[in-house]
């Protein structure tokens, strides 16, 4: 089978690889789309694994199993996650899915892009069955969107402590609340559509400006530029600034425009890692009296997920409305150059099926 490895952020070869030996209780995947995930833009990041067949946003279809004990059945159209937890350990139990040694163990085999995608026994676990009326590309948002729906989670945990999609679909628990997001990628728009849905006076900011169109389809209030964004936050709320900021971007001065725009006693989300020989300096004291809190929110858990795919079937977010943009395998690196020059919002891998 054909698999695409990354050696380096401009470095992504198609190569030839052993299809995956099943072991039992696995299930191996006919990959049918895979998205391109910022993460794999930091170059620091990709540095520390390389060479790696990237891709963590699979979806696609059973087409073997390792034994007939195997949770999926032949032909089930799924997304199954890289990581998953023991759901037994005290990290699990108390919902800090990312801290659990299982968790940081598992992986998919090679990875998302590739022909074939072994997924292990464990992974099964949390491996969810696509809804009859979604598309494969729909089926690789579940990721990001998960991640997404963790960030919320842990920016309005007091609104969002049960489902973040209610089951009554005109709820707003996020009804009075502010958010500004910083960075309008796919992640802050999944951000601006998920919010705005809750009920949150959704503000957004980036350099692009069909990015912020997008972002006032998807339901933002109002957007700018990031050098306009504090007086025009003033302005539009009297001066408060906003209850929760999600930092996008992965840089010491996004962090500290962050830092900047929300209200006493407001939250600042770190949803990006800033890369590690970059130190973060800021005037601590206004922050310290205004007690502000920082709270990063690294990838997703199973809840997560389960809430991503709800929040998708309902249409809150999918590959429609994202306006993502499909490259057929092999073409991955075109796919890649295309999202990395924000030529478009998603770059989703499609393979035949």
């Amino acid at each position: 089978m054909r698999a695409a490895v990354m050696y380096a952020v401009d470095d992504i070869r198609i190569e030839e690889r052993p299809l995956p030996a099943l072991e039992p209780g696995d299930a191996l995947l006919r990959m049918a789309a895979c998205g391109v995930c910022g993460s794999d833009m930091m170059p620091w990041y990709v540095k520390k694994k390389a060479p790696f067949v990237f891709g963590h946003e699979p979806a696609g279809t059973v087409v073997a199993l390792g034994s007939d004990d195997a949770s999926v059945k032949l032909g089930d159209r799924v997304f199954p996650h890289h990581h998953v937890p023991c759901s037994n350990c005290d990290a699990c139990k108390a919902g800090r899915y990312v801290h659990c040694a299982t968790w940081r163990a598992t992986f998919l085999d090679p990875g998302g892009m590739a022909e074939y995608v072994r997924i292990p026994r464990a992974n099964l676990a949390d491996t969810l069955v696509l809804p009859d009326a979604f598309s494969f590309a729909d089926g690789s948002l579940i990721e990001p969107l998960a991640c997404v729906v963790k960030s919320l989670r842990r920016a309005f945990p007091d609104e969002l402590r049960a489902a973040v999609v209610p089951e009554d679909v005109v709820a707003r628990p996020l009804a009075g609340r502010t958010l500004y997001v910083i960075g309008s990628g796919v992640t802050g728009l999944m951000h601006v559509a998920l919010a705005s849905a809750l009920g949150a006076s959704v503000f957004a900011s980036d350099f692009n400006e069909a990015r912020l169109a997008l972002a006032r389809r998807l339901g933002a209030r109002e957007t700018f530029a990031p050098g306009d964004a504090l007086e025009r936050l003033r302005a539009a709320t009297g001066g408060a600034l906003v209850d929760v900021t999600i930092c996008g971007p992965g840089s010491p001065a996004a962090l500290d425009h962050a830092v900047q725009t929300v209200r006493a006693d407001g939250t600042v989300i770190l949803f990006t890692p800033i890369a590690p020989d970059e130190r973060f300096a800021f005037d601590q004291s206004p922050a310290y009296f205004r007690d502000l809190r920082l709270i990063a929110s690294y990838s997703c858990g199973p809840e997560d997920t389960r809430e991503s795919l709800r929040a998708i079937e309902r249409g809150i977010v999918d590959a429609a409305r994202l306006e993502t943009t499909a490259f057929a395998f092999p073409d991955v690196a075109r796919a890649y150059d295309a999202m990395a020059e924000a030529e478009v919002v998603k770059a989703i891998v499609t393979f035949d099926q």
